[in-house]
């Protein structure tokens, strides 16, 4: 058991962790199951308790780690939280701490955002958190202080 329970820049959160053969795991509640703790499972669970918590967004209503096929590749991506008539609308990327968030990281969430056409983006490591906002009329993202709650956005669909 080598794990850093590294602090992040997430409110105070409980977690359900535990140890099989050595290995630590952690419970998720959106796929109802635990998961193997990895520096970039850290931060995803940090940011679901994030977002179902203090943004209000409702665990039954999030996706993680779904495949997506863009041109014919198989991608996956960290976070898909849906309004309540199963539209998406926002997009998270995870990244571990150590990770430093770079143009590639935006790129790649821009990619998936091609089949998601998601309004609201998040792309954290943790330790920065980057939100945008995105005009599909203008073909451009905005970068905004923080990701509206769960009603605000609902309400805008």
């Amino acid at each position: 058991m080598d794990f850093d329970f590294q602090q992040l820049n997430f409110p105070y959160s409980k977690f359900k962790i535990e140890e099989r053969n050595g290995k630590l795991f952690i419970f998720d509640d959106a796929r109802k199951r635990f998961i193997a703790l990895t520096p970039e499972e850290w931060v995803r669970q940090n940011c679901l308790h994030f977002l179902r918590d203090y943004k209000k967004f409702p665990i039954g209503l999030m996706a993680v780690e779904k495949g997506i096929k863009i041109n014919n590749q198989h991608l996956r991506y960290d976070i898909v939280a849906y309004s309540k008539n199963a539209r998406p609308i926002l997009l998270v990327e995870c990244k571990a701490p150590e990770i430093t968030i770079t143009q590639a990281t935006f790129d790649q969430i821009a990619v998936y955002n091609i089949s998601l056409k998601v309004p609201y983006l998040m792309v954290t490591n943790g330790l920065n958190h980057y939100f945008c906002q995105v005009d599909f009329e203008h073909k451009r993202y905005q970068f905004i202080n923080e990701i509206p709650e769960f009603g605000v956005i609902n309400a805008q669909i």
